[in-house]
């Protein structure tokens, strides 16, 4: 059912978004395709059974209208390149090009999953030439702060960074992410100003009042001029 899954949800986020037209903003549909839980790298799954698997997915967020797709937290340098590969596979099919977005997951190790930095990442999603590359999930924005940087001076084009609220930390038994809404909205101001981040926002452990910190953040920097690298 994972055509059907997918389709249907990005028809839900459709319908949510048309509620809000006329508000003055430009609202899009964002199909996010996580990296599952077989790497190819580690010999889980075959490369193109990955591959079929995405394409799959992708076709089915393209069928509900996706105005992109965002493939997150990317832990293996073949999965990307499966996931975007399918992606694009799907596109040919159904006749629509949607912008391709890449993050990649940077553990407190200072690399991904499989071994892979973040030099070496930037290399390999510019070769797949993808729209974005970003980073999300795994650590909160002070851990991600050294690699935001490193695209800041390697990547050409818009960087996203999506962090979780605060590095993550077990108490009682229960995941707890320490970081107030003010203190992200704090740190993706600073992305954007000093390093030029185009897209941000907030992953594991975010809820509606971080993003409202984040938006409210936005919003008073546009209020104030600031215009974004290009």
């Amino acid at each position: 059912r994972a055509h059907e899954l997918n389709r249907r949800a990005a028809e839900l986020a459709r319908e949510a978004i048309e509620t809000r037209r006329g508000d003055g903003r430009a609202l899009f549909v964002v199909g996010a395709i996580g990296p599952g839980t077989r790497l190819p790298s580690l010999g889980h799954v075959t490369y193109d059974a990955l591959e079929d698997a995405f394409a799959v997915q992708a076709e089915g967020l393209i069928a509900g209208t996706a105005d992109a797709l965002l493939i997150e937290t990317c832990q293996d340098p073949l999965q990307i390149k499966a996931a975007v590969n399918g992606c694009r596979r799907a596109m040919a099919r159904c006749g629509r090009e949607l912008p391709l977005m890449v993050q990649v997951t940077i553990e407190t190790t200072g690399s991904m999953l499989v071994g892979t930095d973040i030099a070496a990442a930037t290399v390999i999603v510019e070769a797949l030439q993808v729209d974005t590359l970003g980073l999300n999930c795994a650590t909160g924005p002070k851990e991600m702060a050294e690699h935001v940087r490193h695209l800041a001076t390697s990547w050409a084009g818009p960087i996203s960074v999506l962090p979780n609220a605060g590095l993550p930390e077990l108490r009682c038994g229960h995941t707890h992410y320490p970081l107030r809404p003010d203190e992200l909205a704090r740190w993706l101001e600073r992305f954007v100003s000093e390093d030029g981040v185009a897209i941000v926002g907030g992953c594991c452990g975010t809820t509606a009042e971080h993003i409202a910190a984040v938006h409210a953040m936005l919003q008073r920097l546009a209020e104030d001029g600031f215009r974004p690298r290009p």
